[in-house]
């Protein structure tokens, strides 16, 4: 019987464990470095709660790294604590990836199998009997009606659907992934309705530390849990742990760039481009005096796509008085970098953003920082690079760190399907492998790839 061993229950690892195991003969198994529950009943309430983001330095289900970068550490990962935003890259961005795989018309019946959407859900391009239902802000908050009507008084295009197949740059309602008045994050949706199947095994609380080769094969893991260690092998291992994760346990592993790794002391199986680029969309915070007037129940209910730029009038005051605007540029031309700085799985990779926001990249932002203090009504001191660079942040959407790409791309790391180049039995589905810059947030995305490789496994 064939044997899958997953890295990482989280948004990613949901999906192609439970699609995998749609197959009998075929055992998956899923080690998650955070906490698996039982079932869905013993999740803690706030962690259903899709207004409540438990990012603060009192959150026990974080990966943290430095430079205030957080991801999901639990099932589900961080499609278990985002803000439920489901909005799919428009059509046209799917170009940028080069591929005849990887094409808006080869991944639209997945975005559409993959959904129930409640508000479109009959329109073209959309589903009604998928497992992720997908519903848009019934009754927006003042201060998301208000972006609204400032959006429409400044001459700016509404759309009606954000996800429609035709989709042009405008303001509309944001796509959530919601249940009801819950979070309905992957472990919820795809893994815990198959929890029960004999062939699939989920078990929480399990770091993998290094990945066990012989020769170029992957042939099993090693982990820890608590104060067990051990090693489990599997005749394919499938890296499902985020950008930051699994480009760490392929440079602890031995493949990432040659010099790196000898500077560690990690002997070197396959040099590989691991870490050397990676992305996300830069951020400024816009915020001026404004109402409470209460919490919503998500974080973002509009939206605003104005050419590389999205807008986002945020539901809570983050700081108490202030409302709060998200100019956030999706396509940078800038990268960042990802490297270990000890070869002990115990000390966290490092992530250096200074690269991320170019000249380019802050002219982008800069006419944004314009655009929404035009629609607010705002003045503010001179925009010059120097504000920039003190305002910008990161919207927690690493992607890119074991790109995809042909063998002969000296800037890629995994082919088409994930299979890491040069290493038989291993293979990658996250994040990690995206190619460009998400043009829209990535849980949509992220979802969608997973499913696409699964079927592809399944063959």
């Amino acid at each position: 019987m064939p044997s899958t061993l997953v890295v990482g229950a989280g948004s990613a690892g949901c999906v192609l464990a439970a699609r995998l195991s749609d197959d009998p003969a075929h055992t998956v198994l899923v080690l998650e470095a955070g906490t698996v529950w039982p079932g869905p009943a013993d999740i803690p309430a706030d962690l259903l709660d899709p207004g409540h983001l438990p990012v603060g330095p009192e959150s026990a289900v974080l990966w943290r790294y430095a430079g205030n970068l957080v991801r999901g550490k639990l099932i589900g990962g961080s499609g278990a604590i985002n803000g439920s935003y489901f909005v799919r890259p428009p059509a046209a961005r799917f170009g940028d990836w080069n591929s005849d795989r990887w094409t808006f018309d080869a991944l639209l019946p997945f975005f559409r199998d993959l959904e129930t959407d409640l508000d479109h859900g009959t329109d073209p391009g959309h589903g009604t009997e998928g497992p992720i239902p997908v519903v848009r802000a019934a009754d927006p908050t003042p201060f998301s009606a208000d972006f609204a009507e400032r959006c429409a008084a400044a001459g700016l295009r509404e759309v009606a659907d954000l996800n429609a197949l035709d989709v042009t740059d405008g303001f509309g309602r944001v796509p959530l992934a919601l249940s009801g008045n819950r979070r309905a994050g992957p472990g919820i949706t795809h893994l815990y309705p198959v929890l029960d199947r004999p062939n699939l095994t989920v078990v929480g609380e399990t770091t993998v530390t290094r990945l066990v080769m012989r020769g170029t094969r992957a042939v099993g893991v090693e982990w820890v849990r608590g104060h067990e260690y051990g090693r489990t092998d599997a005749d394919r291992i499938v890296l499902c742990a985020g950008a930051v994760e699994s480009a760490a346990l392929l440079l602890r592993s031995g493949i990432g760039p040659e010099r790196q790794l000898r500077a560690l002391g990690i002997p070197v199986v396959r040099p590989a481009p691991v870490g050397t680029w990676c992305t996300d969309h830069p951020e400024i915070g816009i915020e001026f005096a404004g109402t409470d007037h209460g919490t919503s129940a998500v974080a973002l209910e509009y939206v605003l796509e104005h050419g590389d730029l999205e807008f986002r009038p945020y539901t809570p005051m983050f700081t108490p008085g202030l409302r709060r605007v998200g100019v956030t540029l999706m396509r940078p031309t800038g990268s960042a970098e990802l490297t270990l700085r000890r070869a002990d799985p115990a000390v966290p990779a490092h992530i250096d953003q200074s690269g991320l926001v170019t000249s380019a990249d802050r002219a982008n932002l800069r006419s944004g920082v314009e655009l929404a203090c035009e629609l607010f009504d705002l003045r503010f001191g001179p925009v010059d690079d120097h504000w920039l660079r003190a305002n910008s942040g990161a919207s927690q959407h690493l992607s890119g760190t074991c790109r995809m790409g042909p063998a002969n791309d000296e800037q890629s790391v995994v082919d088409d399907l994930g299979r890491v180049h040069g290493i038989d039995g291993l293979s990658i589905v996250d994040l990690s492998v995206v190619p460009v810059p998400l043009p829209r947030g990535p849980q949509a995305t992220v979802v969608t790839l997973a499913a696409a490789i699964a079927a592809c496994y399944a063959v």
